[in-house]
């Protein structure tokens, strides 16, 4: 066992003070960004992110498609960096996301972008990063030094940045006094007793994890903290995915870890939940479930972006106490260093 506290432990339960203050750092290039936006709107937005970085860009992709219409995509860097070749991207919308800023694939898309006329955003947590200098604008997490191999504050940072951006971009009145409830509620998410998923999954080999909605990049981003930092093979879906053959998996005693949204996406998620328990399926369901059973205890609803973020840091908190249960030292997870560097 790990009796000093660990680096991740120490950024998730640091995660609700940086939402809290990022409101002032973002507050100008957000402003100016938003203005800029909407004096010449793109006709759609590419993301170009890789890790949890990407995890938090399909989040994004939700927030822009639901609340402003427009359509996202995922960039393929490689066929910047790799295959050299140049997209046709002029008054598109580009945001490179990278907690470091340093992944050199990253940088050769964002600076392509850049010069066939995109307008590039790098979101980043080193507004002095090549990665920063290679974007028109830069929008600072300003989550301070991570430490931990494992992002934790800062795919929730890079996700608070995605909805003060939609909120300013299309001047919703929603989002915005969301993310300034956040802290206090992210704070109680991270106390939540999850004992009951530290009991099942430390003694699982394999499992699914499920989102739709906004909680579509929580299980994205879920499955890949149960690979890197407990060394469990972990599969994500979206519930409507799930049904077109992955379901085929589900045998009795098969773990699958629900992450329900609150919003109207919930009522298919709860229907499928419903299938898998018929299955013979472990549930644990986060969110509203079919019973207590298998439940996981969640912060109240308030608005279903929000809500996802509060469920992913209960996840992380839990993430600690099954990695304690099978003696791994989170700040060391096997064949994994802190920056990524990807060509």
């Amino acid at each position: 066992m790990h009796s000093r506290q660990s680096w991740m432990s120490k950024e998730i339960h640091a995660t609700p003070e940086i939402v809290a203050r990022q409101e002032n750092a973002l507050a100008q290039p957000l402003a100016h960004l938003a203005a800029r936006l909407r004096r010449k709107p793109p006709d759609c937005v590419i993301t170009c992110a890789r890790g949890s970085s990407a995890h938090a860009a399909t989040l994004g992709k939700h927030l822009i498609e639901r609340y402003l219409g427009l359509p996202v995509a995922a960039a393929a860097p490689n066929i910047v960096s790799v295959y050299r070749q140049q997209l046709r991207l002029r008054n598109q919308l580009v945001l490179a996301i990278s907690q470091s800023g340093k992944s050199d694939d990253l940088i050769a898309f964002a600076g392509s972008a850049r010069g066939s006329g995109a307008l590039t955003v790098a979101i980043t947590n080193d507004a002095e990063a090549p990665l920063a200098a290679a974007c028109d604008i830069v929008l600072p997490l300003g989550a301070g030094p991570e430490l931990s191999i494992a992002a934790t504050k800062t795919f929730v940072a890079t996700a608070t940045a995605l909805m003060r951006l939609t909120a300013a971009w299309g001047n919703d009145v929603t989002l915005l006094p969301a993310v300034r409830r956040l802290p206090q509620r992210l704070a109680t998410a991270t106390a939540l007793d999850w004992r009951l998923g530290v009991e099942v999954l430390s003694q699982s080999d394999h499992l699914a994890t499920i989102g739709r909605g906004p909680t579509l990049a929580i299980a994205r981003e879920a499955a890949l903290k149960l690979k890197e930092i407990c060394n469990l093979h972990t599969e994500a879906f979206s519930g409507a995915e799930f049904r077109h053959g992955p379901i085929a998996l589900v045998s009795r005693g098969y773990p699958v870890l629900m992450f329900n949204p609150t919003d109207a996406a919930a009522a298919g998620m709860r229907q499928l939940g419903r299938e898998l328990a018929t299955k013979g399926a472990e549930l644990l369901i986060a969110g509203e479930g079919l019973a207590a059973e298998g439940c996981l205890p969640v912060v109240p609803a308030d608005q279903p972006e929000a809500d996802a973020l509060c469920l992913i840091q209960s996840f992380y908190a839990m993430t600690l106490a099954i990695a304690e249960r099978l003696d791994i030292d989170v700040d060391r997870p096997r064949n994994l260093h802190k920056i990524t560097r990807t060509t």
